[in-house]
């Protein structure tokens, strides 16, 4: 069970693995634009019938980029920096771990 305030979401590679791997994520980033678009692509691969975590089909990599991006953004900027993360997240650059800043509220 995710901590309070926080949600399990299951992300599938390509190819769409059986199992995924798990992720638990703040509530918050719910509202995020990128974590929006990722919803958006779950919604579009497996519709709204999904029972459990949602799934995410995307790249585990990707995943921890939008993470780290979302958290960044969130602590940095306290939601002033909309509209940036697509450039960031295009960008590839940044440290690989801004999505362990947060140990109880990601992996699990």
């Amino acid at each position: 069970m995710p901590p309070k305030g926080c949600m399990a979401v299951r992300v599938v590679g390509p190819g769409g693995g059986a199992e995924g791997e798990r992720f638990v994520v703040p509530v918050g980033y719910l509202k995020h634009p990128l974590f929006v678009g990722l919803l958006k692509e779950a919604e579009e691969e497996f519709g709204f019938e999904q029972k459990g975590a949602i799934t995410i089909p995307c790249g585990v990599d990707h995943f921890r980029r939008v993470q780290g991006i979302i958290h960044h953004q969130k602590n940095s900027h306290h939601g002033s920096g909309s509209g940036s993360g697509s450039g960031l997240l295009s960008g590839g650059g940044s440290s690989g771990h801004n999505h362990f800043h947060i140990a109880a509220c990601f992996r699990a």
